[in-house]
């Protein structure tokens, strides 16, 4: 078994003037792990984001997938290289329907034969078989969220980065959100950036906290919500 991190950060460093958005970050991933990333606004989270997904060049340091050096790629190279990514703001064509959007993203990696075989799959996976003719604009919050949802899952990533794949749901939708990532994280991994502590709580099996834009700890869920410091700079009582 390879010993090198799925993804790996290196004295990560993000400046913006006298701004110092990221300190320092190192941060490893396996293969098949399941990470969330918490922290208080400002602690750094989505400029982390954007440096892993190319959308920020880093001042100084180095982002590794599979051991190779990405730093500061063209934000198609992390899609090429087997990284999905979900934004906050589902990212689809809204003129087209479900299947088409799904189907779409498979032709990307699949034969046509096979990819249509890989959406029908995918839309059972996430439970939107019923909602394939549906047109994707018309759609609901929640289930557009799963709709992007299955379009990442369509190409086959080795690594998925969700950014706050619950804003904006119902209790219900979130509950429904958590068991999907957990389903998919038998064969993915995922690195989730979120807000919500009580989705934290139904997904999270290791949690890294920002802090002003380091690292502050990692550590089971349970350790990180007890952990006095993290509790002062985020959790507070929404931590009891």
């Amino acid at each position: 078994m390879s010993t090198v991190p799925l993804l790996e950060t290196r004295n990560l460093n993000m400046r913006f003037g006298g701004v110092h958005a990221t300190r320092d970050v190192n941060f490893k991933l396996s293969d098949g792990e399941l990470r969330c990333i918490i922290g208080p606004n400002g602690a750094g989270k989505s400029t982390f984001f954007k440096q892993l997904t190319g959308q920020l060049r880093p001042t100084s340091g180095q982002v590794l997938f599979r051991g190779q050096d990405i730093t500061g790629c063209q934000p198609h190279v992390p899609a090429r290289l087997g990284i999905g990514i979900k934004t906050q703001v589902p990212s689809l064509f809204n003129g087209l329907s479900v299947w088409e959007n799904v189907w779409l993203s498979a032709c990307r990696v699949y034969p046509k034969a096979k990819a249509l075989e890989v959406t029908r799959d995918t839309l059972e996976r996430v439970g939107l078989s019923s909602l394939q003719n549906s047109t994707t604009g018309l759609m609901a919050h929640g289930q557009r969220q799963w709709v992007e949802l299955a379009v990442v899952i369509a190409a086959d990533p080795s690594l998925i980065l969700l950014d706050e794949p619950a804003a904006g749901m119902s209790d219900q939708e979130v509950r429904r959100t958590a068991d999907l990532i957990l389903e998919i994280n038998k064969s993915h991994a995922l690195i989730v950036v979120e807000h919500d502590m009580s989705f934290i709580r139904m997904i999270a099996k290791m949690v890294t906290v920002f802090h002003q834009g380091a690292i502050l700890t990692e550590d089971l869920p349970d350790a990180v919500m007890n952990n006095p410091t993290v509790r002062q700079v985020y959790l507070g009582k929404k931590a009891a």
